[in-house]
């Protein structure tokens, strides 16, 4: 069985799309399902690649004892759109470029991660508001939702 891709999609990356692709992989890693997932995240912009991962981002993940070690920004292309199964972005500006850059969405795989939560709507980027924490509680509920998303639609895992 082929693993599960998803890609963390936001501006920079170097906030959010981290800070949900460590999470997201400290998630499946506590459920022992690490080798079902594929997972990354990238910016929509070329204005950080190869910057590694916001202070702010790296402090909040450690305290949860979370390392972001390796991970520098990088940007999306269009021939992602067929090597990952979902792609989650933080935000309406995230998805409207992420269809830019693809030339749309055929497949149906671009999503923001608060969709998969009762609320919706966007995650703040800490960039400016400077709050990791909320940006942290946003990006941990989102998962959750993403996950029982994906466990709902892929009956083979």
């Amino acid at each position: 069985m082929r693993p599960i891709s998803v890609l963390f999609v936001c501006y920079g990356n170097i906030c959010r799309s981290p800070m949900a692709e460590f999470l997201f992989k400290e998630y499946v890693k506590r459920r022992g399902m690490q080798n079902d997932f594929l997972i990354n995240s990238a910016a929509t912009s070329g204005e950080e690649t190869g910057n590694p991962v916001h202070y702010g981002t790296v402090a909040i993940l450690k305290k949860h004892g979370i390392s972001t070690e390796g991970k520098y920004a990088i940007r999306l292309k269009k021939e992602d759109y067929t090597k990952y199964d979902y792609f989650i972005g933080m935000d309406d500006a995230n998805i409207r470029n992420m269809e830019q850059i693809f030339g749309g969405d055929p497949g149906q795989k671009i999503f923001r991660l608060l969709d998969f939560t009762d609320r919706g709507g966007a995650i703040a980027d800490p960039w400016y508001s400077g709050d990791f924490e909320a940006t942290y509680r946003d990006v941990t509920e989102g998962i959750d939702g993403l996950f029982v998303h994906i466990m709902a639609h892929n009956a083979e895992l």
